[in-house]
């Protein structure tokens, strides 16, 4: 099996929701997952130790969701400078690393559109 450049170690899927509330209900009530975090717009779901799924307000969130189609992956990574810079090397349209809720991070688009979250809680070596 080939390797990957970079390893990642917690997974976070975030759906960007019109029904907001009863997509949280959906999940907490109906299928019962624990929520890990939890603010007026954004609950946290543990998937397991490694992976969560989000339910983001999409009236209340910066990403511009068509029906069903406002996902972000967010990929926690060691060492966020070398794969910013890794990616902006290639060309690959980044934005710059900054803080967003606690952590480090920057964003990037697949060819399709989607927004992909890259992020650290330990401050980049470089603030690129």
């Amino acid at each position: 099996m080939a390797e990957s450049r970079f390893s990642v170690r917690r997974t976070n899927t975030i759906l960007y929701c019109r029904a907001w509330q009863a997509t949280v209900a959906f999940y907490r009530v109906r299928l019962g997952l624990a929520v890990s975090f939890e603010n007026e717009w954004f609950v946290e779901f543990v998937l397991n130790d490694g992976a969560a799924l989000s339910v983001a307000d999409a009236s209340r969130a910066t990403v511009v969701a068509a029906e069903g189609q406002g996902i972000t992956l967010a990929l926690q990574v060691d060492d966020l400078s070398v794969l910013h810079d890794w990616l902006a090397s290639t060309e690959t349209p980044v934005t710059t690393i900054r803080q967003r809720w606690g952590a480090w991070v920057f964003y990037c688009h697949d060819p399709e559109g989607h927004r992909i979250e890259f992020w650290s809680e330990r401050a980049p070596a470089t603030n690129a």
